[in-house]
């Protein structure tokens, strides 16, 4: 990782040859053949292979501990006269079947098990953002990434050992995985060049819709064809092979990549020259507990986040249960918003930074207006589900309508920290996920408690308080939200806590 003085000498180098918009025409023409938008291809990739490997046990686990084949009608009447080519292929999957054991677990151990991922997560985030932040953030994400997809090719096994290794396991990959989700934005800090920092960053950010929307689609149709196991070998084998890019491809620095071109480090280097991005080993704490802006910042995370829990943790419950659907048809159709939200934060990336690139809105209007966007509409859409739900067709409408807006924001308020203060990126983004993961482990448990209190009005509730809370936030944020870089991240600020 270069040093400060590194790259101030490196910039006046390039800027003795040329000029910043010469360098932005040379790169304007490459347009994705760049190297900074493969490096965001592969985050993209990196992000599909960490939350597939957070769902895939959700998933799963209805498969594991029912017995699709039950012992005690082992003739049972249910297939049909079919081919010999169809019968070999039925045999074929009865024994892949035969080899997925089922597990006696009560709904109680489901969910500790479930749940068990997220118990290092509230530690992890400071610590792996502020090693990411001052050490970089290739060995960070890329060793979070490879201890994650190798612990998924062992959670069969550890399944068969016990539970109490099963959830052992399940910590360790959750602490993982938050080194890779928090470590990868301290990359941006040198690699990303304001007028395309918001298409970087959601392009790399929209692998976690692909990701939930695959394992969504994919999960349940493994589960009933070769059996549960294959989930995590399929999908622990995906993050494995990730590796092998990640490790030669990936460079903290574009002054240190071998395959870059001239014109794109020049490009990157001098829009970046202004902005001082040597990390820290001190922390202003002080400074940034009065901090308002960064306040406005962690609400917003809380509020967003609370909303985006909930759905992802109640959709596919609320088609099944508003729409009838099985358990296939539910996976496919609650794959259906995560997708449609996954080209949407791409396009909102893309958006944002050619109204900032041309000068059509400045920076703040566009955090704020793709903020209020991505909070306002959703939130009404989603209070007036309850009142279509007698429409299969408008229900799927409003949901898929929901998350597509809702990616908005991923251009917005969740992407702010980095103009506020990209010394300390990794270091804010590990806050930034503690507040995450907050608001992940309430959300969900307050709608479990309205839904069971009454099943006809408690979704109702559930949306109302969901807008409720973002809408607070929204407001909050549109008063104190800031762009400009805050004093206690300027490089002559040295009050430290």
């Amino acid at each position: 990782m270069s040093t400060g003085p590194d790259v101030k000498a490196t910039v006046g180098d390039i800027s003795s040859d040329g000029n910043l918009n010469v360098a932005q025409e040379e790169c304007s023409r490459k347009g994705f053949c760049s190297v900074r938008h493969g490096l965001a291809l592969i985050l993209q990739l990196c992000n599909f292979s960490i939350y597939t490997q957070q769902m895939n046990l959700s998933i799963a686990i209805p498969a594991m501990v029912n017995n699709t084949a039950p012992p005690s009608q082992p003739n049972a009447s249910t297939e049909r006269p079919s081919t010999d080519s169809q019968g070999y292929w039925n045999e074929t999957l009865k024994e892949f079947k035969a080899m997925a054991p089922a597990y006696d677990w009560s709904p109680e151990i489901q969910g500790i098990i479930l749940s068990s991922l997220n118990y290092g997560s509230f530690l992890a985030p400071i610590p792996s953002g502020y090693v990411a932040g001052i050490f970089g953030a290739k060995y960070v994400v890329g060793a979070g990434l490879f201890i994650s997809s190798f612990l998924t090719l062992f959670i069969p096994l550890a399944a068969n050992a016990g539970v109490a290794l099963l959830i052992v396991l399940r910590i360790v990959q959750g602490i993982a995985q938050v080194m890779v989700l928090t470590g990868q934005y301290s990359i941006w800090v040198k690699w990303a060049p304001p007028l395309e920092r918001s298409q970087l960053t959601t392009i790399a950010g929209s692998g976690s819709m692909l990701g939930s929307f695959i394992v969504l689609l994919a999960g349940g149709l493994l589960c009933q064809t070769i059996g549960w196991p294959y989930v995590f070998y399929i999908f622990g084998g995906i993050g494995c092979a990730c590796c092998l890019l990640w490790f030669p491809l990936i460079y903290d620095d574009p002054v240190n990549h071998p395959f870059i071109s001239a014109g794109e480090k020049r490009y990157i280097v001098c829009s970046l020259a202004q902005q001082d991005c040597s990390p820290g080993w001190s922390l202003p704490i002080r400074a940034m507990i009065k901090s308002l802006p960064l306040w406005a910042i962690l609400v917003s995370y809380f509020c967003e986040y609370w909303l985006f829990y909930t759905i992802m943790a109640y959709t596919p419950t609320y088609i099944s249960s508003v729409l009838q659907a099985n358990l296939r048809d539910s996976g496919i159709l609650s794959a259906l918003p995560f997708v449609v939200g996954c080209i949407c934060i791409i396009l909102g990336g893309l958006l944002a930074d050619f109204l900032l690139s041309r000068k059509i809105l400045r920076l703040i209007t566009i955090r704020k207006l793709f903020t209020a966007i991505g909070v306002l509409f959703p939130s009404v859409i989603l209070v007036s589900l309850p009142w279509v739900r007698s429409s299969h067709s408008m229900t799927m409408t409003f949901l898929v309508l929901s998350s597509a807006i809702s990616s908005f924001c991923e251009s917005g308020a969740l992407v702010n920290f980095l103009d506020i203060a990209p010394r300390y990126t990794g270091f804010l983004k590990g806050l930034l996920q503690v507040f995450a993961h907050i608001a992940g482990a309430i959300s969900p448990t307050a709608a479990g408690f309205f839904i069971s209190q009454d099943s006809e009005f408690g979704w109702r509730n559930v949306f109302l308080l969901s807008a409720a809370v973002n809408i607070s936030g929204l407001v909050f944020y549109l008063i104190f939200g800031r762009t400009d870089v805050q004093d206690w991240a300027k490089e002559q600020t040295f009050t430290h806590l």
